[in-house]
């Protein structure tokens, strides 16, 4: 079994819940007490969040590539950046280490079009949904992907800031969240990338008249496969 270097922090709570998913995965893989191999570095999400507030992208880049060096110097054989909006600044990441660094647009990417769908609601960050690298990429694999309007988008952004990276799961968001996938829908989505790895501590699938994709789960899954491959 390879070693999976986790970068997370951004937050703890959607980390934590990558370190679960991936030993829950390894333990259904080969049975009995197997978990997995991983080497975790945890960053202030404080530090990180400062940067995007003030767009600063090189220095996030320069602080997570360090970082993700520190992780392939303490062993890993492939390298999960435990969070969707800092795939902005996964070339700068890609740069810094020779270990690959599972690219969590592409294996979102690859479970979208497996199920058969070309048009996807995103809902993630304002800076995932506002930025572009998202829907750029998503759109080299010949995926469409829409994000809500300003007014939703905002909505979307307060919550996990304001409350899921702080473990707030709340209700009456769950209910908002369920409002913006409709009118996603009606717009002609096909399903709904739950783009930022909080959301899924307040959507699942009952959530959507349409498929959700967790990109948390996703992405976890991949780097088990990847740890476990031949």
């Amino acid at each position: 079994m390879r070693m999976i270097g986790m970068l997370g922090g951004m937050s703890w709570e959607s980390t934590a819940e990558y370190y679960r998913l991936a030993n829950q995965a390894v333990r259904e893989r080969l049975g009995g007490t197997h978990s997995a191999r991983i080497v975790l570095d945890s960053v202030d999400f404080a530090q990180i969040e400062a940067m995007q507030e003030a767009g600063d992208w090189d220095a996030a880049g320069r602080l997570l590539a360090e970082r993700a060096h520190a992780l392939e110097a303490a062993g890993a054989d492939l390298l999960v950046l435990c969070t969707n909006t800092m795939h902005l600044v996964a070339d700068a990441i890609e740069a810094a280490v020779d270990i690959p660094l599972l690219h969590l647009v592409d294996i979102t990417a690859d479970a979208v079009a497996s199920a058969g769908i070309r048009r996807v609601g995103l809902l993630a960050t304002a800076f995932t949904m506002e930025q572009g690298f998202y829907v750029d990429r998503m759109r080299e694999h010949g995926i469409e992907a829409i994000v809500p309007d300003p007014e939703d988008r905002a909505l979307v952004h307060r919550v996990i800031y304001e409350e899921l990276v702080v473990g707030v799961v709340s209700d009456s968001s769950r209910r908002e969240y369920q409002h913006v996938i409709r009118r996603l829908v009606d717009r002609g989505a096909q399903g709904i990338i739950l783009g930022c790895t909080e959301i899924e501590l307040l959507i699942g699938a009952d959530d959507s008249p349409v498929p959700v994709f967790p990109t948390t789960r996703l992405h976890a899954q991949a780097a088990v496969d990847a740890a476990l491959a031949e």
